[in-house]
């Protein structure tokens, strides 16, 4: 079992300087301490244009910038909107970033869930799906065959033929492990086709992401060649909210207002797709559950020994290979720092 930690750069508004530009300092200083305390992976999210969610714009600047300052963790875009960028663009700058990394760099992908971002930008919110399936089609041949003649449906027309082809190459190939966030069936169905590792949500509760991850191995027996040897292939990352403590009560007394406060910002009309296809009556369940509820099947908080327990039972379910730490931005810097030391010490090294 790996351990990774994701970060979106979120701002606490009632603590936070406006305009938030100490929450870089302080997601540099917690990736160079994951580091050093043995993580895996660091997730850098990408968002843009508003100040109730990440504020990070360019996840590849910032792994760039973090290679020489860790020395062991994997630096991922945890992960980059596909339909806001250029396709070839994408594939040269991942290339280049996993030179800068001495290949250390892992490419998560998705479509996309927040509308506001795709209206800042000029892109088509409606059609994402459609655009990161073209999209992927192109990187493929680029990362195998460095070269491409493709008329676009949703994406423009590209042509690289002849004497010219994408450079740089990575060092990992034939490119850094990718891994996708994924929800629904024809996104999972992307996933598997491609050999891509199948990242989940951390909302989603375990019961209701079993099928997901059954469904996603089922059809990754189906992957065909060159796909089924990708780094990615039969991957599951599963994402959730973690914060330990000595005991359940005192995780309980520190963590439940930040984390009920947390999960109200992903019902809304402004993450549409974070969940999967869900009913206004599960938004409504969403937002009015208590803590207790979330702890239940959603959450990892507790005593070590019950972050432990819900480890066990949510890898033998789901058959994750990797559990995804996300902290609420609503935890003060001590309580994050004293999460990532005490999930390091105490609970990591059980499944090493």
């Amino acid at each position: 079992m790996k351990f990774g930690i994701i970060y979106l750069s979120q701002p606490d508004k009632d603590v936070d300087a406006y305009p938030y530009q100490d929450i870089h300092d302080r997601m540099t200083e917690e990736i160079i301490a994951a580091d050093k305390a043995g993580y895996d992976c660091a997730w850098i999210a990408e968002h843009h244009a508003s100040d109730n969610y990440g504020i990070l714009p360019d996840p590849l600047t910032f792994i760039a910038y973090l290679a020489n300052l860790t020395e062991n963790i994997k630096l991922a875009s945890g992960v980059m909107v596909v339909p806001l960028h250029n396709t070839v663009r994408l594939v040269e700058k991942v290339s280049f970033v996993d030179i800068l990394t001495k290949g250390r760099f892992v490419f998560g992908i998705g479509s996309g869930y927040r509308e506001y971002e795709f209206e800042a930008l000029g892109a088509d919110f409606e059609n994402r799906r459609e655009f990161q399936a073209e999209a992927l089609d192109v990187m493929m041949r680029l990362f195998n065959d460095h070269q491409i003649d493709h008329s676009g449906k949703r994406l423009p027309s590209f042509k690289i033929t002849g004497d010219n082809e994408v450079l740089p190459r990575s060092i990992q190939q034939p490119h850094p492990p990718m891994y996708m966030g994924a929800a629904s069936e024809e996104s999972i169905a992307l996933c598997a086709r491609y050999g891509l590792g199948f990242m989940t949500s951390t909302l989603t509760p375990i019961k209701e992401l079993v099928p997901k991850t059954e469904l996603y191995l089922r059809l990754c027996d189906e992957t065909e060649s060159p796909y089924d040897q990708n780094p990615g292939h039969r991957e599951i990352g599963i994402g959730r909210m973690v914060y330990v403590a000595e005991t359940d009560a005192q995780a309980e007394e520190e963590s439940a207002e930040a984390v009920v406060r947390h999960i109200e910002t992903f019902t809304g009309a402004s993450s549409s797709g974070y969940l999967g296809t869900i009913s206004d009556s599960d938004k409504e369940k969403y937002s009015k559950s208590s803590y207790d509820d979330f702890c239940e099947d959603t959450i990892l908080h507790g005593s070590p020994a019950t972050v432990i327990e819900k480890i066990h039972y949510m890898k033998d379910a789901t058959r994750a290979t990797s559990m995804i730490l996300h902290f609420p931005p609503y935890y003060s810097r001590e309580q994050t720092r004293r999460t990532i030391d005490l999930f390091a010490e105490r609970v990591m090294p059980v499944f090493k």
